[in-house]
C-alpha cells in the first residue's frame, strides 16, 4: 500500500471531544486532554483519531452549530493547543481527522446574524429563505430533531430552512460564494497539518432547487433514502474539487463522508476514484446480532465498494446511537456479544472506525431527564430521549466522580459501576475487553484477501490470508477447525466455539505475519497449547516516529 493511502486499511479512534479527557478541571473535556492521553491511544493501537467538533459554538447541538470555522471554542483550549495536539499526534504516528460541520452554520454566526439584519443583505443568498404558503412554511419538510424544518424570520415575513434545529440554518450550497468560503475554510485547517476531515450530513448538502414537498414515513427511517430534496447529483461536483483540493496537500490527506444511506449502490457513487476516500457504512452499524443479515450486508458493501474500486468501512458505534452492549441486549449478554462483534469488526477487510470508549465494552446510561442535555429530547417533548447515554465521559481510573476524567464534576455524571470498567481496571486482565481490542488491533490482518468459508446456519467464517475469523452468531455450538488459535473473545473457549462468540485462528501449519504502516514485521508463532493467546500478553503493533503525522443522526 502506497502512504499515500494509508487510510485504506486504517483504525481510526472517534473521541467526542467534551468526553474523553480534562485537563483543566471544569468537568469539560478538552484539547490538552486529548494531548496527554494520546500514549493510552498509541498503546491500543490505532493508526489515528477522529476529532468531533471543537470550533467556537453556542452549544445548541454541542458543537455540530458553529459559529466560527477557523478558530476553537475557549471550552476546548487554543490554536495553539490544537497546534500542539497535531504536533504531539503525528510525533507518535497518529493521525488526526476533524469533523466538518458543511451543511449548516449557527445562527450566531456572523453570515446568519447578517443575512437577518436586512431582507437585501447580500449574505442572505448563502442561506435558504423563501416566503411562506398559506400562512405557513413553504413546504411540509420535517426536522431530523423532531418538528417542522422551517423557522419564520419575523422581520422580513421569509422562513428559513433547518434540516436539525432552528439554531442551525441550513447553507444554500448552490450559491458559489458558500462553495469557494468552505474552500478555504478546508485549506486553513490542512494547513496546520490535520489529515482529514469527516463530512457531517454528507448527502444532504444540496437541497432539490424547487423544495418539493417529501412526506416523512412514519416513525422517522433510521436512513435518508426517502428523501428526494436531499441526495442531489450537484454534491458530486462538490466532492470532485475537494478530493483535488485534499489531492493538492502531501501526506495523503483524506475525507470520510458521514453518507446515511442505505442503497450500497448509491452510496458508493460517493467514493468513485475522484470523489471521497470513504464513507461511512451505515448499514452494517445498524444490523441486528443476525449471521444471515451481518453477512448479507458484508456481502452488499464489498460488492457495491468493490465495483467503484473504493475501500469498505466498518463501524459499530458513534456520538449518535446507542452504545452497543445496549443494543446487543445489555448485561452479561450484550458485552459477551459485543466482544465478539469487535473479533468481526477487525478482521474485515477496509477501514475500521471505533468510538471513545468502545474498547472498554461501555454500556448505554440511562440519565434522569433533568440531566438530559440533547436538543433531540427537549424538541420531541421526551418522546426521544436523544444521545446523551452514549456520550457520557469514559472512566480511565477508580474513584467516584470524576474516574480520572477530571478533578471537578463531569459534564454528564458518570455511573459509579463504571469504576471496574476504567482503563485502570481493565489494564493487564486478559479477560477484559480493553485487552481483547488491544490484542486484536495488534492481530489484525490489513492487506490479506477477503474470502468466505463455509459454515453452519447461525455463524460467519472467513479468512483474511492465514488468518481465520469464526463467528458464532446464534447457531449450535461450532467445533474449531485445525489450526492455531490466535485470540478469543471469551478466554474459556478450547476446541469448540459456543453463540455470541469469536475467534481468529491461523490456518494449520501456518504464521500469521502483521504488517504495520513503517513497513516493520510481527509475526505471532503458534502457541504450544490449544488456548487462545492471552490478550494482555500479545505484542503490541510497532509504531514508529512518523514525519506527517438506533440512530439519531441522519436526515
Amino acid at each position: 500500500m502506497h502512504v499515500s493511502e494509508w487510510w485504506r486499511s486504517a483504525v481510526l479512534y472517534q473521541i467526542y471531544v467534551r468526553s474523553f479527557a480534562d485537563s483543566d478541571g471544569d468537568g469539560v473535556g478538552d484539547l490538552e486532554g486529548i494531548r496527554s492521553r494520546l500514549p493510552y491511544l498509541c498503546e491500543l493501537g490505532v493508526d489515528g483519531i477522529w476529532l468531533t467538533p471543537f470550533f467556537p459554538s453556542p452549544g445548541a447541538d454541542h458543537g455540530y452549530d458553529v459559529s466560527d470555522y477557523v478558530d476553537v471554542d475557549p471550552l476546548f483550549g487554543t490554536l495553539a493547543d490544537f497546534d500542539a495536539l497535531v504536533a504531539h499526534a503525528h510525533e507518535l504516528g497518529l493521525r488526526v481527522v476533524v469533523d466538518i460541520v458543511p451543511n449548516h452554520t449557527s445562527n450566531e454566526h456572523p453570515w446568519f446574524q447578517a443575512a437577518i439584519s436586512a431582507p437585501d443583505h447580500p449574505a442572505r443568498a448563502r442561506y435558504i429563505f423563501r416566503p411562506g404558503r398559506d400562512g405557513g412554511p413553504p413546504n411540509g419538510w420535517r426536522s431530523a430533531f423532531g418538528g417542522s424544518a422551517w423557522t419564520l424570520d419575523a422581520a422580513s415575513g421569509e422562513w428559513y430552512l433547518h434540516l436539525f434545529t432552528p439554531q442551525q440554518p441550513d447553507l444554500d450550497w448552490h450559491n458559489e460564494t458558500v462553495r469557494s468560503d468552505f474552500e478555504e475554510i478546508l485549506r486553513f485547517w490542512l494547513d496546520r497539518g490535520v489529515d482529514g476531515f469527516r463530512i457531517d450530513v454528507g448527502q444532504a448538502l444540496y437541497k432539490a432547487p424547487d423544495l418539493h414537498d417529501v412526506q416523512q414515513p412514519e416513525p422517522r427511517p433510521r436512513y435518508a433514502d426517502w428523501h428526494t430534496g436531499i441526495n442531489q447529483a450537484e454534491v458530486h461536483d462538490l466532492y470532485r474539487s475537494w478530493r483535488g483540493l485534499a489531492d493538492s496537500y502531501p501526506g495523503g490527506r483524506m475525507f470520510v463522508g458521514e453518507i446515511v444511506l442505505e442503497n450500497q449502490v448509491e452510496l458508493a457513487k460517493y467514493v468513485r476514484p475522484d470523489e471521497l476516500q470513504l464513507a461511512f457504512n451505515f448499514t452494517f452499524l445498524f444490523e441486528d446480532w443476525s449471521a444471515a443479515g451481518l453477512r448479507g450486508t458484508i456481502e452488499r458493501t464489498l460488492d457495491a465498494f468493490g465495483a467503484v474500486g473504493a475501500t469498505p468501512t466498518w463501524v459499530l458505534e458513534n456520538h449518535d446511537v446507542t452504545r452497543l452492549p445496549t443494543r446487543y441486549g445489555g448485561g452479561a449478554q450484550g458485552v459477551r456479544r459485543a466482544g465478539a462483534a469487535a473479533l468481526l469488526l477487525l478482521a474485515l477487510p477496509g477501514t475500521a472506525f471505533v468510538y471513545v470508549g468502545q474498547e472498554l465494552g461501555l454500556e448505554e446510561v440511562d440519565l434522569p431527564d433533568a440531566l438530559r442535555q440533547d436538543p433531540i429530547f427537549f424538541r420531541t417533548k421526551g418522546e426521544r430521549v436523544g444521545r446523551d447515554g452514549c456520550r457520557v465521559p469514559i472512566p480511565w481510573e477508580n474513584g467516584p466522580p470524576g474516574f480520572g476524567f477530571t478533578t471537578g464534576a463531569p459534564w454528564l455524571p458518570i455511573p459509579d459501576e463504571w469504576e471496574s470498567a476504567s482503563v485502570a481496571a481493565q489494564a493487564g486482565d486478559p479477560g477484559s475487553m480493553l485487552e481483547l481490542y488491544r490484542s486484536a488491533l495488534a492481530l489484525r490482518p490489513r492487506e490479506a484477501p477477503f474470502a468466505w468459508r463455509d459454515s453452519p446456519p447461525g455463524t460467519l467464517a472467513f479468512t483474511r490470508g492465514e488468518l481465520v475469523c469464526l463467528v458464532n452468531v446464534d447457531g449450535p455450538e461450532l467445533p474449531l477447525p485445525a489450526g492455531e488459535l490466535l485470540l478469543a473473545s471469551d478466554r474459556d473457549i478450547r476446541e469448540s466455539l459456543p453463540p455470541d462468540t469469536a475467534v481468529w485462528l491461523t490456518k494449520k501449519g501456518e504464521r500469521c505475519e502483521h504488517r504495520s504502516e513503517s513497513g516493520r514485521s510481527a509475526t505471532w508463532r503458534p502457541a504450544s497449547t490449544r488456548r487462545a493467546t492471552s490478550p494482555s500478553s500479545a505484542p503490541r503493533r510497532p509504531r514508529t516516529r512518523s514525519t506527517l503525522p438506533l440512530s439519531d443522526s441522519g436526515i
